[in-house]
């Protein structure tokens, strides 16, 4: 069953540590299957305080995504996402 991994971002603190983030965390998806299927793109807030952005990745399972998530590769790029930003991030599995 197909998951998905929203992130949203709420705020901004140091837009260095997320250009770092950026630049890492692109390599970490090589090899898995994965699909972005929105990345920052126009919002229209519909309920709520609207967020910076929002990225929203596609795994074919649960098991794929907390592969992805887990992996050394992208905890250690999301360190710098950690230190850039605040962020929320949900794993939903779809229906």
């Amino acid at each position: 069953m197909a998951t998905y991994i929203v992130f949203t971002r709420e705020s901004t603190q140091d837009q260095a540590e997320l250009d770092i983030y950026t630049s890492k965390v692109g390599p970490t998806f090589k090899n898995r299957p994965v699909k972005i299927l929105a990345a920052y793109g126009p919002q229209q807030v519909l309920e709520g305080d609207a967020p910076e952005g929002v990225v929203i990745v596609e795994f074919p399972s649960t098991a794929e995504a907390r592969a992805w998530y887990d992996s050394p590769e992208y905890q250690e790029a999301a360190q710098h996402r950690f230190k850039g930003s605040r962020y929320r991030a949900v794993l939903v599995e779809g229906v």
